[in-house]
């Protein structure tokens, strides 16, 4: 290696090779990145029941449209001092995409392709929201609600690797691992002994290097050449055992060119992701157990369903709302003030006499198409025969992702998610029936887990996001938050506020729901009172 190579282009090539994961990795060795901390959450003052008493005025009339994460939140808060809430929900459930489909459960969609699941008693899936990192504000609700939790294994080593497209094996997340960081520590040893970045990292430092790459590589010494020749941490052909047995490291690595050409780094970084890093948890038995419980504190009786929204009308002293029932009965509702947490793209659409300002920023942020399926399985096979207790396989065939059931150990059945995808691919599996969704998942999955991926099948059933009526998208992206229209919509229009996971940076999370009707209730609350 040329000892004219920069520090920069270096960091570059380690990028390329191992993900941004080891690049960072490689940098907080070289002391070129601060150590991660939390993140600072803004203080949260919840109305209180003494705050309009004080004032004395009554509790405002609120109209929240949606009946999600965002729209629960508003009427739950808002509820603790005394305000007036009525949600307006067009779908016949609540949650919004936290929803966990069971037995009976049925959706037909935008192109009238109707499901009703079959899944086994004490089976689920969750369609929508999945997994909550530790960190937070979900996990906050959760506790103060009393929703149990149990861990969501992310990551796991025994989950696979599979790339079609460069002819790889299958082989197991560990291997891809060992080999891809052995390699970027051999390659980066080998570096730094050659004096490529003398003027960089002192000699001090580099010996600290040294024995961080040593470690974090598993790469032999210098009088061997810092090579990277494979050890136990790629897995074991036989495992060690009793007596006479111990074990059967698998083979030499492949060379390096052949790991970099495998693609598999692109997959290794995910738990270096601050919303990806372990431990992650999911509500015991389902993701519903959350909505449910703020649909409970709220009180149902607060909660319309079946009310499509056909119009907001916004005026200098309250607001009118009109909706349309599962009967087709108009009616409208008054309130002192309106939350509006429906999908921006279903609000531009809506009749109103906002701002045009307000309807072109709306429209400004672009929908995300996304698809998910779960496989129900007569057996727990993965577990059985493959040791992969949770945690996700990888692949570039069009599934994206396959995820195995993070509890439910050692039962009779389990629901495997053959899909999480978003894209052309999810709009392409969203235009078929499902039936022919399910067919096409499980020809692609058996490519990696065989025959016994299609043969213990026992009944599916899949959501198109993009495809479901009253939502219509996975999430949303902003092509820019500096242009105007994400600052616009983060405050009121008029009496009408806006909130829900696309108005936060915390977007398809249910965290970002969360956040953004606290600072449309703080908002409102702030507002009353100084009207007082």
């Amino acid at each position: 290696m040329s000892p004219n190579v920069t520090r920069r282009t270096l960091l570059r090539s380690i990028g390329v090779a191992g993900g941004t994961g080891v690049m960072f990795e490689s940098m907080r060795a070289l002391g070129l990145l601060a150590s991660p901390h939390a993140l600072a959450v803004p203080d949260y003052r919840p109305p209180r029941a003494g705050d309009l008493a004080a004032t004395g005025r009554h509790g405002k009339r609120v109209v929240i449209l949606g009946a999600g994460i965002a729209g629960l939140t508003t009427a739950y808060e808002l509820g603790k001092a005394g305000y007036r809430c009525t949600i307006l929900e067009a779908k016949d459930r609540i949650g919004g995409r936290t929803w966990t489909v069971r037995a009976g459960t049925t959706e037909t969609d935008l192109g009238g392709h109707a499901q009703t699941a079959r899944f086994a008693r004490g089976q689920y899936l969750n369609a929508g929201a999945a997994r909550l990192p530790q960190s937070h504000l979900t996990i906050d609700y959760c506790r103060e609600l009393g929703v149990p939790l149990e861990p969501f294994l992310n990551t796991n080593v025994n989950a696979l690797i599979y790339n079609e497209q460069t002819g790889a094996p299958v082989q197991q997340y560990r291997t891809a691992r060992a080999d891809m960081y052995g390699y970027v520590s051999e390659l980066l040893a080998k570096a730094l002994d050659q004096g490529a970045l003398d003027q960089e990292v002192s000699g001090e430092d580099r010996d600290r290097l040294l024995t961080f790459l040593g470690r974090f590589g598993d790469i032999g010494a210098k009088a061997d050449g810092f090579a990277y020749t494979g050890t136990s941490r790629r897995g074991y052909s036989v495992e060690p055992g009793a007596a006479d047995q111990p074990g059967e490291p698998l083979g030499p690595p492949p060379s390096l060119t052949e790991v970099l050409t495998s693609a598999v780094g692109r997959y290794l970084p995910i738990e270096l992701e601050y919303g990806q890093a372990m431990t992650m948890l999911q509500p015991v038995g389902g993701m519903d157990a959350i909505p449910a419980a703020l649909y409970r504190a709220v009180g149902a009786d607060k909660v319309r369903l079946g009310a499509e929204v056909t119009t907001i009308t916004d005026g200098p002293d309250g607001v009118e709302v009109g909706y349309r029932d599962s009967r087709g009965k108009e009616t409208l509702v008054g309130a002192d003030f309106c939350v509006a947490t429906l999908p921006p793209h279903l609000l531009a659409g809506i009749p109103t006499n906002l701002s045009p300002g307000v309807t072109a920023a709306l429209r400004f942020p672009t929908v995300v198409p996304v698809g998910k399926i779960g496989l129900e399985y007569r057996r727990r096979w993965w577990e059985e025969d493959d040791r992969i207790y949770g945690g996700s396989t990888f692949t570039d065939l069009d599934l994206s992702q396959i995820w195995y059931p993070s509890a439910g150990f050692h039962g009779g059945r389990g629901v495997v998610v053959g899909y999480y995808h978003g894209g052309p691919d999810a709009v392409a599996y969203g235009e078929l029936p499902p039936a022919q969704r399910a067919e096409r998942a499980v020809a692609q999955g058996t490519k990696i887990h065989g025959a016994k991926y299609r043969d213990e099948l026992a009944s599916a059933f899949s959501v198109a996001w993009h495809r479901t009526p009253f939502i219509e998208g996975g999430w949303v992206g902003w092509p820019s938050r500096t242009s105007g229209e994400y600052a616009l919509l983060n405050k009121p229009a008029g009496r009408v506020y806006f909130a829900g996971d696309w108005l936060s940076y915390y977007i398809a999370w249910q965290a970002g729901a969360f956040d953004s009707a606290r600072h449309a209730v703080t908002g409102i609350h702030q507002r009353v009172l100084a009207e007082g």
